[in-house]
């Protein structure tokens, strides 16, 4: 009787703990191999585990050399994954970039070949004169978009000024004008409108679009350096580990083939990347903020038409000032004095013809495109950050018909606890990866940081309106790369941390503990069983 109890007692222990030893190792050692490592030191059998660190501690395939390389195989590869990843989107924003950086300058180039061959044309004599003045004006358009610290109101201000003086000369050659005369006749401008409404009409509208345009380009480029910095940074210690007993502790236990339950994966992955996730709410934000201000360069005034309708808007000032020569200048004759006769006889400049073009005030069909691919771009990348864990897991976890076959990071079984959500506060009870959401990570933040600037700029941007913050870090020189050189970057600024209570335990096995169960669990002998059972009829006796 004794005996049949002792068989049956050894029977429930194979049922409880699984006789699942494996007998040889020869599927890790061809997986082994493969991933580039050699087999010295590989068992040709499963051994006991008690020398594990992160994998179950069960009979096992791995050695603890075979641990540590793997765990660090399993760094490199994820950290590859995010880099990639978020190369993509670097690429992504970049060809945005340089569409539209493209784009910009050549509808200025356009416009100063435009204007040269008009006035060259209308002008005549009188387009030698005032070329130069030309050239300075778009000269500074270009330092302007391109990030430099002028001031296009001033820049407008001064080439009317500076117009005023060359034409004023040019146009009155019977007369000796010398330089304080001429500062007599500009304080007289203002009041006395030599181009009509021109001038104010045109700073409205030119100030309006090349802001909009600089920090458009500003905000392709801000978002570039972004995602490079966030996909770089470190992953933690506790981070790697459970990616570790999701990829390869299946592997040291003896499971073929094995694949993640989708939630275990997610969980992993969230709790990885649970600070790049903090960026979504200001990520949204800044791809709100460009796409109002993509509305903002197709209507009402496209920035091609604004562009492209200098040359004729200049020529009608010139025009004007010609038509009311007489009038303008007896009012400053009145204001300033007569000026000396000149001795020299010149013929009086004829009055020039306006030939520039006329533009439309509606988009061209490149500018559509253009504005139509990035408006799509921002769309798509809206929910990166949040998406990316998901993302990550699409092509390693396993599929709904594979729910209750999957490995849940300690046996081929269903996963049972719930997904996270998204953000550092989110991973408080995190069962897979543990985490002190106390201790932001200093990078991300500091990105965060960048893009709420960035966000500010372009709001001002929308009204017509440039800011610059001098707690920005990253200068845009219009090099469409999206990357800062990192010793060239700021450093991250001091944040204080959020206080939090003390994160609950959840009711599931961390990644820290060593289990001992299912396919890898280690058999209780059935000697001890048998030595068991004789001491209790002993003790009857």
């Amino acid at each position: 009787m004794g005996f049949v109890v002792l068989v049956f007692l050894c029977a429930l222990t194979g049922l409880v703990f699984g006789d699942s030893k494996p007998k040889t190792c020869s599927d890790i050692r061809h997986f082994y191999i493969n991933k580039g490592f050699n087999l010295n030191g590989v068992p040709q059998t499963a051994i006991s585990g008690e020398h594990l660190q992160v994998c179950s501690q069960g009979y096992t395939c791995c050695t603890s050399g075979m641990e540590e390389n793997l765990l660090n195989l399993s760094q490199r590869e994820f950290e590859t994954q995010v880099k990639e990843s978020g190369r993509t989107l670097q690429a992504s924003l970049n060809s945005q970039f340089k569409s539209f950086d493209d784009y910009f300058l050549e509808l200025l180039n356009r416009s100063e070949a435009s204007l040269q061959t008009s006035f060259q044309t209308g002008f005549g004599p009188l387009f030698s004169q005032i070329t130069k003045v030309f050239q300075d004006l778009y000269s500074d358009f270009r330092r302007y978009y391109r990030g430099s610290s002028v001031n296009l109101e001033e820049a407008l201000n001064e080439f009317w000024a500076r117009l005023l003086e060359r034409l004023f000369k040019v146009l009155n050659p019977q007369y000796i004008i010398g330089e304080e005369y001429l500062e007599c006749v500009a304080k007289q401008s203002e009041t006395l409108k030599p181009f009509g409404d021109t001038p104010r009409e045109l700073k409205t509208k030119i100030t309006r679009t090349v802001i909009a345009a600089r920090t458009f380009v500003q905000g392709l480029v801000i978002s570039g350096e972004a995602v490079r910095k966030v996909s770089q940074v470190s992953l933690s210690t506790e981070c790697v580990r459970a990616v570790m007993k999701m990829t390869y502790c299946p592997h040291c236990s003896g499971v073929a083939f094995p694949k993640p339950c989708s939630s275990y994966c997610k969980n992993v992955m969230k709790g990885c990347l649970a600070n790049q996730a903090d960026l979504d709410s200001e990520w949204r934000n800044l791809a709100d903020a460009m796409l109002e201000v993509v509305d903002k360069l197709s209507r009402p005034y496209s920035v091609d038409s604004v562009v492209l309708s200098l040359p004729k808007r200049i020529a009608e000032a010139i025009l004007y000032m010609q038509d009311n020569l007489n009038t303008f200048n007896n009012k400053v004759f009145q204001a300033c004095g007569s000026p000396t006769q000149s001795s020299k006889t010149e013929d009086q400049i004829k009055r020039g013809r306006n030939t520039a073009e006329e533009v439309s005030g509606t988009p061209g069909a490149q500018l559509e495109k253009v504005l139509s691919d990035v408006s799509r771009m921002l769309r798509d990348i809206m929910q990166y950050w949040v998406h990316l864990p998901r993302k990550l897991c699409v092509d390693r976890e396993a599929g709904p018909s594979e729910a209750d076959t999957c490995w849940n990071g300690m046996s081929v079984a269903r996963y049972l606890p719930e997904v996270m959500g998204d953000g550092l506060a989110s991973q408080i009870n995190n069962p897979e990866v543990e985490i002190d959401i106390t201790k932001p990570d200093m990078t991300v933040r500091k990105q965060i940081m960048q893009l709420k600037i960035m966000i500010n700029r372009l709001k001002y941007a929308i009204n017509g309106n440039d800011v610059d913050f001098q707690d920005t870090s990253d200068d845009i020189s219009g090099s469409g790369s999206g990357m800062c050189a990192d010793d060239q970057c700021s450093r991250d600024p001091r944040l204080t941390a959020p206080k939090t209570e003390k994160p609950n335990v959840y009711a599931y096995p961390s990644e820290n503990k060593k289990v001992v169960n299912g396919r890898s669990s280690q058999n209780l002998p059935c000697v001890s069983l048998y030595l068991l059972s004789l001491v209790t009829v002993l003790l009857r006796r």
